[in-house]
């Protein structure tokens, strides 16, 4: 694999991995930390608010974390696309597209999916821990479980927990 392609997927590993690391780790230490999260879960229709708040923010920390070392890069992957799904479903969806509409539209959510799913897909790269371990989940399986567990993990996720109240 050349130098450039693995110099981009560490950056896209990094950027996109630590970035939403970030993200779960505000959820478990920032502003209104797991209750102000749970609540929030509550409000927006989910059942079981408190388990809902720290699967997000682990999955964030764990998946995320994963992803920017290059460990088990397809099942990382499918974590951030899980995620994605949800809250695309969850919070994004109903707001439309584009991300700088009030509430925030799904774009920038659907697009960290996308770049985790490719991802996963490629593997981590020379420049990862799946090689340094000769851990490798490439091609057509790295594929399918970055998007097969990915997409089927959130909606299996929104089927057993994600109950929004209906519109009058």
């Amino acid at each position: 694999m050349a130098d450039q392609l693995n110099l981009g997927l560490l950056v896209l590993r990094l950027v996109f991995g630590l970035f939403l690391a970030y993200h779960g780790y505000n959820k478990f230490f920032g502003g209104g930390r797991l209750p102000g999260t749970a609540r929030w879960f509550g409000s927006i229709g989910f059942k079981a608010p408190k388990l809902q708040a720290l699967m997000a923010a682990s999955t964030e920390v764990g998946a995320g974390v994963l992803l920017a070392a290059g460990l088990l890069t397809p099942l990382a992957a499918a974590g951030v696309v899980g995620v994605m799904v949800v809250a695309i479903v969850s919070s994004h969806w109903k707001v439309g597209f584009f991300i700088f509409k009030e509430g925030g539209g799904w774009e920038y959510c659907a697009s960290i999916a996308v770049a985790a799913f490719a991802i996963g897909a490629m593997g981590g790269g020379e420049w990862s821990l799946d090689e340094a371990l000769d851990l490798h989940m490439n091609g057509w399986v790295g594929t399918l479980v970055a998007g097969l567990v990915g997409v089927g993990g959130g909606l299996a996720q929104l089927a057993a927990f994600y109950r929004p109240k209906k519109s009058a």
